[in-house]
């Protein structure tokens, strides 16, 4: 794949290019290769992303298509932290794709090329952060077979492995043809070059030469004809003059010639890892040690971020309202080829994460402090009934002062997601509105996540904007710390506003536990949603959604969701020519369940090939069919039928998003 487009933005989209794939929504292009073509694209909630498609020739080759089908099917094998998280894909289309959370960040190689090695703790960062890589891709019996600098992204958070195109189980099941030699010179093992052979010993191998390519800026076994470097693994020494003595000899095990003489993954983490954590004493202090090793990388790295390309999102007005609702990750692991430095990642430590972190934003510490003075959207009578922590008494400028920086993955992870989701709001505010995130706070003993930022404009705007800035708070917090990290004891969230000369103050605080459908004080008053329409007596959420998947034991509901779903993709098939596939679908893709807690009866699907009419289109049928279901079987049981709400949804890559719902109360009342 070719790099990032110049300047450091985003390409125009090409004539022919697609508008959508799958739930995503094409703003251009990251890059183009010989295998295929990266995309630039936006998820409903704005996430950014990268598409990787491949070139429609090269897809009506079975032997290049099965090899993609396997790239997919062992990316959904690995997780860890330092890995990529693949967040969709359909191997099976047309055109093959597969879409991965966007975050710039150069190559290991273009790093060196433009800054030089790595040094001092940084490098011991690199080292051990690839080698848990390595390590969590082995235990889940995988063997990378292509580590090399181009294959290892520089994100601001630490360093991510990527590219699994020739990856194969480690039990020797790949689709790489007989005598083909598989991987890049210089970084190829000897056992490879000599029998083929290509284990995790293997990789092993490759890392120790990375990590000397890394800490030199030469390539260990030089340059030249791929044979004369064959020649040099084989029967010569790789050149670690400039590595440094301490991790020289961990390098040096892993570039034996007997592969049954090298350390495995997780020994040469082990091992950088204490070589690490002696690098963090000296840059924090002994008493304040990071816990995890990757807090240790994060709390080390230090290397100059990448161009973050301009990413300019025209409005979709053509699209009907969906919420968000609750994020989920289809399928974590590598994945690779993404343009190089416009490879897609997310720099979270768990590997599972769904929000690509912001560049600029940085956890800072609070640079201001004083008395509350509530904003407009803080005087509103609704929200001082949501101000009261679990805690005791509300927050302040004094327990502002009293936060720290996050510490640990989840709380990392909570950070980062936070400045992410706010940045994507900052752009959608519209003109007049001037907002910026500033920082990511916590307060333990209160049960409080903090967030700053600086905010300008009229009396009206800053009130819609703290409004958007609260609910988006609300819905990352559930969907972090209630969905990923429900160890972490958060229970609140706060606002804090800073300005220039002035105090910080306490604009906003709610209980994102309790305020389960994320509603604002403005939406309580009004009951519209910002643009204007009203809103219902209720509304699907996550909770709910959650709820209709537990399989149910209650035989009215097993034959009512049985019976429904019959009809529903019986009607789908129907509409194949309408919805643009000649794909039969079936229970694994459409299914019905029910929410007890909140009378609602849901229908969802996870086929993401439609594009957004087509969805659209099938999610009225459905709606149509789940209300008709409802006020058939009420008419049958009377009163001993609880249910008389549907809510219908679509699982995509960026989470689950409600596409129509309502009550049911008479036929005539059900869409058509």
């Amino acid at each position: 794949m070719s790099e990032n487009g110049p300047a450091g933005r985003v390409r125009p989209a090409r004539p022919g290019d697609p508008s959508r794939i799958g739930p995503y929504r094409v703003i251009g292009r990251l890059g183009a290769g010989g295998m295929g073509t990266v995309h630039a694209g936006v998820a409903s909630d704005g996430m950014r992303v990268a598409i990787k498609v491949i070139h429609y020739e090269q897809a009506q080759e079975p032997e290049f298509r099965a090899r993609f089908r396997r790239e997919v099917e062992l990316s959904s094998r690995v997780t860890g932290p330092h890995l990529v998280p693949v967040l969709a894909a359909d191997p099976e289309a047309d055109t093959p794709w597969l879409a991965t959370a966007y975050v710039p960040g150069p190559t290991l190689n273009q790093h060196v090329t433009t800054h030089g090695p790595l040094a001092e703790g940084s490098l011991y960062a690199f080292a051990a952060a690839t080698a848990q890589a390595l390590a969590a891709i082995h235990a889940a019996g995988v063997v990378h077979r292509d580590v090399k600098p181009q294959n290892v992204l520089l994100t601001p958070a630490g360093p991510r492995v990527l590219d699994f195109g020739i990856a194969h189980a480690a039990d020797g099941t790949s689709v790489t043809r007989t005598g083909v030699m598989t991987g890049t010179p210089g970084w190829i093992s000897p056992e490879q070059y000599r029998a083929g052979t290509a284990g995790p010993a293997g990789d092993v191998f490759a890392w120790g030469a990375l990590v000397a390519y890394a800490a030199t800026g030469r390539l260990p076994f030089g340059a030249g004809a791929p044979d004369v470097v064959a020649f040099r693994v084989m029967s010569g020494e790789a050149d670690l003059d400039g590595v440094p003595a301490p991790l020289r000899g961990i390098v040096e095990k892993a570039l034996v010639q007997e592969p049954g003489d090298r350390p495995s993954a997780a020994q040469a983490a082990h091992e950088c890892t204490v070589l690490l954590a002696s690098q963090v004493t000296q840059v924090v202090g002994a008493g304040a040690t990071p816990a995890t090793a990757v807090d240790m990388v994060a709390a080390t790295w230090d290397v100059p971020a990448g161009t973050d390309p301009a990413w300019h999102v025209p409005p979709d007005r053509g699209r009907s309202k969906k919420r968000l609702v609750g994020a989920v990750v289809l399928a974590a692991g590598v994945i690779g080829g993404l343009a190089g430095g416009a490879a897609a990642l997310l720099p979270g430590d768990s590997g599972k994460h769904t929000h690509a972190a912001s560049p600029t934003a940085a956890a800072s510490p609070p640079s201001a402090t004083g008395s509350r003075q509530p904003s407009a959207s803080t005087a509103k009578g609704d929200t001082a009934a949501r101000q009261q922590t679990a805690s005791g008494g509300s927050a302040t400028a004094d327990t502002w002062r009293a936060t720290r920086a996050a510490q640990g993955a989840g709380e990392h992870e909570v950070a980062r997601a936070v400045l992410h989701d706010e940045g994507v709001a900052a752009q959608e505010l519209g003109e007049g509105v001037d907002f910026t995130p500033e920082a990511v706070r916590f307060h333990t003993s209160r049960r409080e996540v903090y967030l700053s930022y600086k905010l300008s404009s009229d009396e009206q705007g800053v009130m819609y904007a703290e409004t958007e800035i609260a609910k988006n708070m609300c819905l990352t917090m559930r969907d972090i710390v209630l969905r990923l990290h429900p160890d972490l004891t958060y229970r609140k969230y706060v606002l804090v506003k800073e300005a220039d000369a002035r105090d910080a103050e306490v604009t906003w605080e709610d209980d994102f536990i309790t305020n389960s459908e994320c509603r604002s004080a403005a939406d309580d008053d009004t009951g519209q949603d910002p643009d204007g329409t009203t809103t219902q007596d209720w509304e699907p959420d996550d909770d709910g959604l959650g709820q209709a998947m537990i399989p149910s034991t209650d035989s009215a509901e097993i034959r009512v969701a049985d019976a429904a779903a019959r009809k529903i993709i019986t009607s789908t098939n129907g509409m194949r020519r309408q919805l643009g596939t000649d794909r039969v679908l079936g229970n694994q893709q459409i299914k019905v369940g029910f929410d007890p807690a909140n009378s609602a009866m849901y229908v969802w699907s996870d086929y993401v090939r439609w594009n957004q009419g087509h969805v659209e289109e099938w999610a009225d049928m459905a709606a149509g069919e789940a209300c008709r279901a409802l006020v058939r079987e009420r008419a049958s049981a009377g009163g001993a039928w609880p249910y008389d709400r549907y809510a219908v949804a679509e699982i995509g890559g960026s989470g689950y998003l409600m596409i129509r719902w309502g009550t049911a109360t008479t036929l005539s009342d059900c869409p058509a």
